[in-house]
């Protein structure tokens, strides 16, 4: 079963943000934390979502950045810049990222190509300081700490093979699974598999985290997989991560060049999902790291 619907979704949890957006509010009794932290063009829904359930931006005290890239980071500066006592974690090859004014450019450029992909000529962040620059610092998180929020503790992984900082958080008293891209996208029906950083890394991270009796699997973007599917979400996207290298492979082989092929397996991601989020560029850059590493 898959929840897309913003809304509660548990005890304590609630979904924020859009569809293809997804962050998540958790309750504990002593205080809350928003896990990932999404796309900036969220924003205006968020605050929507948050005022119509009752609660206030300064209720947030803790918001937990999962990887680095420019869709799992947008609302983050923002909410520091006007909410300063909020605390920001991420894992310390993730701040490495958000210090290098590369990176920087990068996620301020990408973020403005899916927001105008997905909201057209509508500007919703018109008159928001929500860009990143140098100014917002955190705490680092790292294999096996927590972050107790009072009845409930939040434990973290480290889950490179996505990104090279990724990380993932898992919430035992609920049985929940935040993790972020380190496991395949539930797109529709589908799984589709991201891996820009390491392959070999992505399925030591799928391992580790098989042993986790996950009820609920909260991903980044498109919702919640819950019930059975989320029992066996892991062997899924074991599955599917083997089906996408030999596609991969093949791609090489037919259209003998890296770049050739990265253009056809484009051509036909979106012949099957016209829909999908992100910017064909963004995406080409993905394909491309992805073929790589096999073609290495």
């Amino acid at each position: 079963m898959r929840i897309r619907q913003a809304g509660r979704i548990d005890d304590g949890l609630w979904l924020l943000g859009g569809e293809e957006s997804c962050v998540y509010l958790l309750e504990g009794a002593a205080t809350s934390v928003l896990l990932s932290a999404g796309m900036s063009y969220i924003l205006p829904d968020f605050f929507r979502q948050i005022a119509s359930w009752g609660m206030k931006p300064d209720q947030i005290e803790h918001v937990v950045i999962l990887h680095a890239h420019f869709d799992h980071v947008g609302v983050v500066p923002y909410l520091k810049r006007n909410w300063p006592a909020m605390k920001v974690y991420a894992s310390a090859r993730g701040w490495e990222v958000l210090a290098n004014p590369k990176a920087i450019s990068v996620i301020n450029e990408f973020s403005e190509k899916v927001r105008r992909r997905v909201k057209g000529s509508e500007d919703p962040l018109a008159g928001m300081d929500w860009t990143w620059r140098d100014d917002v610092k955190g705490e680092t998180l790292t294999q096996g700490d927590r972050l107790d929020l009072g009845g409930r503790q939040v434990r973290f992984f480290e889950t490179p093979g996505h990104s090279s900082c990724s990380i993932s958080a898992w919430v035992p008293e609920m049985n929940i699974l935040f993790p972020s891209d380190a496991v395949a996208i539930p797109y529709r029906d589908e799984y589709v598999i991201a891996v820009g950083s390491s392959f070999e890394k992505y399925l030591a991270s799928l391992e580790k985290l098989a042993g986790l009796d996950a009820r609920m699997i909260c991903a980044d973007h498109y919702g919640c997989i819950a019930g059975e599917e989320a029992r066996g979400y892991i062997g899924q996207t074991k599955d599917a991560t083997a089906q996408m290298m030999d596609r991969m492979r093949r791609a090489l082989q037919t259209e003998g060049s890296i770049e050739q092929a990265a253009r056809e397996l484009i051509r036909l991601h979106y012949e099957r999902r016209p829909d999908y989020f992100v910017h064909p560029d963004i995406l080409q850059r993905t394909y491309t790291q992805m073929l790589k590493q096999l073609a290495g």
